[in-house]
């Protein structure tokens, strides 16, 4: 019987969970001495690597001293929690990295909570010890606070302390750089002597969980999970226990394992492996594949509840159909219920002939799925990201969350006075060489379109996170709208040069001349709380007089960029986001302006 180790990586965003995954690969002699293999091999979609963020989990394995390791790469975004809680079900230990510098942060603590509860096993790992600022101690006494405040028991309060540099590949147990040496092994052994083997009975009948899904054109639905008990082979007919209670049988007709960063296939797996298995094409997380006749489910999985939901919805602009190839309603159902295969966190409802409802866990989780769509082609509309609100004993509740900022101490009273008119409420602060960290809990609706203030505020030196805490009552009405207007172009055509001189003591222009605008299309932010309708596509009135002056040019003041999730954060409800695999617009759900204006008088 082959002597296994199960363990998950978890971190904040940017500790360097998936670079210290990279060297454990490199040294472990995984791959071949001839094998190319790129920088954070683990993020292997276009916008992890762009991004640097790890978005889905993803399962390696290495052989070391004659044990196997599986490793989970967990993403760090509160908005994927629902991953690494499901991941805590499938290992028996954790490495968790904590940046040599940073600190914990709040995604370090919201991790470390669902690793707690699920009693595994920790091991902490400071990473980026080289740093010139790297502070160990403290670092160290900021994780154990954590562990006690997270209420961790006695054994997982004895955790053992690794000191690595996963950017040089080096590593040792002393808090001297000096003692860092260019090898891994004192991570694997760690791993090899404090992780227990999975708890999983050899013996007896069939008991297998996917925890996680994915899903591939050849065999549809792939579940991943821990064989909890007994073997599995391919071919073989097994029942799986439903969530609803219900058995359904079927054939296993492919199986897979993973070594390095291959997954590849094998015909049978026994307690304690973590394999992929396809054959049932609705498989769900938290269902029990059993032996026929012997049906005995698990206990069910949690999977974390939507908080945010918005409209996707066909393109209705006068430039449908220019930059993008699928365009119908249809098309883009198909693409929403293909991602709902693999993404349990992701719900869809139609909304009319033309839309839909998604509902997913945050921000990024939605604007990730918008930009995989943009990029296979697609175009497609879609409104500001709204909270789910519920109804709980009669009162209406919306999602809060716990906010973590550090800012430099000159722009503490502006941030302060952003939150108070957001409803945030101040847990804690605490001020450390002029750099203040704040601690709040607000509604997440006061978070939508507030980073992109935030950002203006601190002049780009604040950082903010946030991670979901419950549902509570409702805060204030006003929270979440953009308090100015905007400039909304009132012709078809191209803009110049000329015109957008003229406009630019309203406000701050979204667009450069000779770019393409249509009647209703939102092209700058006016300095007043009112929209302002312009025309930006005048050109000068030519006369054979020559005016003294006439010959300067105009230098035009640089345009505001707009990202996606700029433009999600800053639409207010009665605007959307046109979205073509070349641009991103925004632009005001009724474009005619005249008839805007009707009916923004009536509303008032």
């Amino acid at each position: 019987m082959k002597d296994i180790r199960n363990i998950a990586i978890i971190a904040h965003v940017d500790h360097g969970k998936t670079t210290l995954v990279d060297q454990l690969l490199r040294q472990s002699g995984t791959f071949r001495d001839n094998e190319t293999v790129d920088e954070r091999v683990m993020d292997s979609n276009d916008i992890e690597k762009e991004r640097g963020i790890t978005i889905l989990a993803k399962t390696t394995a290495i052989d070391y001293k004659g044990t196997r390791i599986n490793i989970l790469d967990t993403p760090g975004h509160a908005d994927f929690g629902g991953e690494v809680e499901r991941i805590m079900n499938m290992v028996d230990g954790v490495l968790l990295v904590v940046d040599a510098y940073e600190g914990t942060m709040p995604q370090t603590r919201f991790v470390l909570k669902k690793a707690l509860e699920a009693g595994v096993t920790p091991i902490v790992v400071v990473n980026k010890i080289d740093k010139p600022t790297a502070r160990p101690a403290q670092v160290i006494d900021e994780v154990l606070d954590l562990f006690i405040e997270l209420g961790a028991d006695e054994d997982q309060l004895e955790f053992p302390v690794v000191y690595a540099s996963a950017l040089n590949g080096t590593s040792s147990l002393e808090q001297d750089l000096s003692t860092q040496k260019e090898t891994m092994d004192p991570i694997f052994d760690m791993i090899i002597k404090n992780i227990p083997a999975p708890k999983v009975e050899k013996e007896g009948s069939l008991q297998f969980q996917p925890a996680l899904l994915d899903y591939n054109d050849f065999v549809g639905r792939i579940g991943i999970g821990v064989v909890k008990r007994g073997t599995i082979k391919v071919n073989e007919m097994v029942s799986c226990v439903r969530i609803d209670g219900s058995i359904k049988q079927f054939r296993i007709q492919k199986m897979f394992g993973y070594i390095g960063l291959k997954r590849i296939e094998i015909n049978e797996a026994q307690a304690g492996d973590i394999i992929a298995i396809a054959g049932l094409p609705d498989i769900s997380v938290g269902e029990t594949v059993c032996e026929i006749g012997k049906e005995d489910p698990l206990p069910l999985l949690r999977i974390d509840e939507p908080t945010l939901q918005m409209t996707f919805g066909v393109n209705t602009s006068p430039f449908v159909g220019r930059e993008g190839k699928i365009l119908t309603a249809r098309k883009i159902e198909e693409r929403l219920i293909k991602e709902t295969e693999k993404d349990v966190s992701l719900k869809i409802e139609p909304n009319d002939s033309e839309s839909f409802i998604v509902s997913g866990r945050g921000e990024l989780h939605l604007s990730i799925l918008i930009e995989n769509m943009r990029r296979e082609g697609f175009e497609l509309q879609v409104s500001k990201p709204e909270v789910i609100i519920k109804e709980i004993d009669g009162v209406k509740c919306e999602p809060f969350e716990d906010v973590q900022i550090d800012v430099p101490e000159e722009y503490v009273g502006s941030v302060i006075e952003a939150l108070g008119n957001r409803e945030g409420i101040m847990e804690n602060m605490v001020t450390e060489e002029n750099q203040v960290r704040l601690t709040y809990t607000m509604p997440s609706r006061g978070l939508i379109g507030f980073s992109t203030e935030f950002m203006t505020m601190t002049k780009g030196y604040g950082m903010i996170n946030h991670t979901y805490k419950e549902y509570r009552k409702m805060a204030g009405n006003s929270v979440g709208e953009r308090k100015l207007g905007v400039l909304v172009s009132m012709e078809n055509g191209q803009s110049t040069a000329y015109a957008i001189g003229q406009l630019e003591d309203r406000g701050v222009m979204f667009i450069e001349p000779g770019t393409e605008v249509y009647e209703g299309m939102i092209v700058g932010e006016h300095s007043h709380n009112n929209d302002l309708a312009v025309n930006v596509v005048r050109g000068k009135k030519l006369t054979n007089t020559r005016a003294a002056g006439s010959d300067h040019t105009v230098v035009l003041k640089r345009p505001r960029k707009m990202s996606l999730e700029y433009c999600l954060d800053y639409i207010n409800r009665d605007e959307l986001v046109e979205v073509t695999p070349v641009n991103f617009r925004m632009r005001k759900r009724i474009l005619n302006t005249n008839e805007r204006k009707k009916y923004d008088s009536r509303k008032a």
